[in-house]
Formats: structure tokens, sequence, C-alpha cells
């Protein structure tokens, strides 16, 4: 197999400029250059000056991290000669200067290799429990195949994408990474975490978005209407209602979370494709059935 070939996507919405700048610095710092590199402007109108080499899309309106990654993916593939796509968050920063290096050498490795997740840190280093994408894991450090992944930080094999599309566009964002991984999985490649593969980012809650609660729950409901057998959508919706009802201590979050919920139980979200049982097994052996 040929060397991967590294293609690297930005969102941005033009309202951290700074931090874009700083981020597409440490990507030209990786000492195995990316091959490509495309800041798509998600509604800003028009983008800051990029560094030379850097292809810049505008778009009119903001499509959401869905819609907006998509547009990236496009745009890449329009090149071709892309076999690894890299979408980074534009406050992240790549601290090392070994991430692409070694994320070719896992893709180079590995035929049936679809997506790895970053390990993402705060500025101290420390990472958040839900930026470790294994159910009860207490150890950032622990590697290995996984059932989702990290948005931040991570790597997609351009041929799974051929395979199995793009992102689900009408999530606009929250949960698009989990719709990706099960379909991934579904067509029996692997994601893996790699947690050598840092992101720097700062620590943040994703409840600072004011439509978190309603979109958390919309597109959980959509998840299981797409992805999940029959049998399964009820367990997997039921088990997330009792942990929500658990966990949410603002009224007006439950109140927008279960308005979310019937908005997702009303509304089409794109064509079903029930995963196989065989996927089901899998993700259960890989420590995460998707029930939960």
């Amino acid at each position: 197999m040929a060397r991967p070939r590294v293609g690297v996507a930005v969102l941005t919405m033009g309202t951290r400029p700074a931090e874009l700048g700083a981020l597409l610095d440490s990507v030209a710092r990786q000492d195995e250059p990316a091959h490509r590199i495309v800041v798509v402007g998600n509604g800003t109108g028009t983008l800051p000056e990029l560094p030379e080499g850097v292809t810049g899309v505008e778009l009119p309106e903001n499509r959401g991290v869905s819609g907006g990654r998509n547009v990236a993916i496009e745009t890449l593939r329009a090149f071709g000669d892309i076999d690894v796509l890299v979408d980074l968050d534009d406050d992240g920063l790549l601290v090392d200067t070994d991430v692409f290096s070694r994320l070719a050498d896992l893709y180079e490795a590995d035929p049936y290799l679809g997506v790895v997740s970053f390990r993402i840190a705060d500025e101290t280093g420390e990472t958040q429990r839900r930026h470790v994408p294994r159910l009860g894991a207490k150890d950032p450090m622990r590697g290995g195949e996984v059932t989702t992944f990290l948005g931040g930080g991570h790597g997609l094999s351009m041929p799974m994408l051929d395979e199995i599309g793009g992102w689900p566009e009408e999530f606009f964002f929250t949960h698009e990474e989990t719709d990706l991984a099960w379909r991934a999985l579904d067509a029996g490649w692997k994601v893996v975490y790699e947690p050598k593969l840092l992101l720097q980012h700062p620590r943040t809650s994703p409840a600072r978005h004011a439509v978190y609660y309603r979109m958390t729950a919309r597109n959980r409901v959509w998840l299981a209407k797409r992805n999940l057998p029959a049998l399964l959508v009820p367990v997997y919706l039921g088990v997330w209602t009792l942990l929500t009802l658990a966990r949410t201590r603002s009224l007006p979050g439950l109140a927008s979370w279960f308005a979310g919920f019937a908005e997702g139980v009303r509304r089409s979200c794109g064509p079903r494709h029930p995963m196989r049982w065989s996927t089901v097994r899998r993700m259960t052996r890989l420590g995460r059935p998707p029930v939960i």
C-alpha cells in the first residue's frame, strides 16, 4: 500500500481568527506535511486571509457541523489525491509535530481502519471524561477499538466515506459522530481511539450552546430510527430518557430536551438502514452495546 496522503479540514464561523491562525500554524509545523488543507467558513461571509496553499470555501449560511464537514469532504474529494481526511476544531491546537506521520502509519498498516479518534486535552493536559470514547473509562491513555469517536480531532478513511457516505446533514450538530461510526462499523470498518494523537482544546461544556438540549434529544431519536434494529429502538431511547432524568438539574433544560425528543419522533431523519445483529454483537464485545 502506498503512503496515505493526509488532507485537513477545519470548520470556522469566523469568531476565532486568532485561534484559527494558531491551529493552521500547528498544522504547518507537522514533520509530514498535509497534502491538502481546506478551511470552510460556515456562514461567515468572508473568511480571514489564509496562508498560502490553504483552500478557503465560504458558505452563505451556517449548515452546522455535519453540513460544513460534508462540504469539506466534497472539496477534498474533488482534488482526487487524498486518502485520509483529518477534521480539526478551529480552536484546537496540534502540540506535537508528528501527528500526521503517526496517523499515516496507522492507516498504512491496516486497510480496514476507518476512523481514528484523537485524544483531546485542555491546556493543563487533562482529558475530560466525556472525551474518552469508552464506557466507564478512567484512563484516557488506554487506546484501542471503540464504537464512537471525538468530533474535535479525528481521521477518516476516504475509501470508507466513499462506501458509507458522509455526515448526516439533518443532525446539524451532536451525535453526528456516533451516526457515522455506527455506519462504519456495520460496513466492517474499524474505529480506533489513539491517545498518542493529541489535540489541545480549551475546556468547555457542550451545554454552552443554547440549542444543546433540544438537538441532543432530537438527534438521539434520529440516531436510533436511522441505525438500530426495530427491537432496540425503544430500549435505547428508554435508557437515555432515564439517564437524562437522573442527570439533568435544569428544568428548562429538561423541557427543551423533551421538546427535542418529540421533534425527533415526529420528523423524518433521512433513510433508515438498520445495522446487522452481527454489528450489535461486535459493539457489545467492544464494551458498548448500542443501547447506551
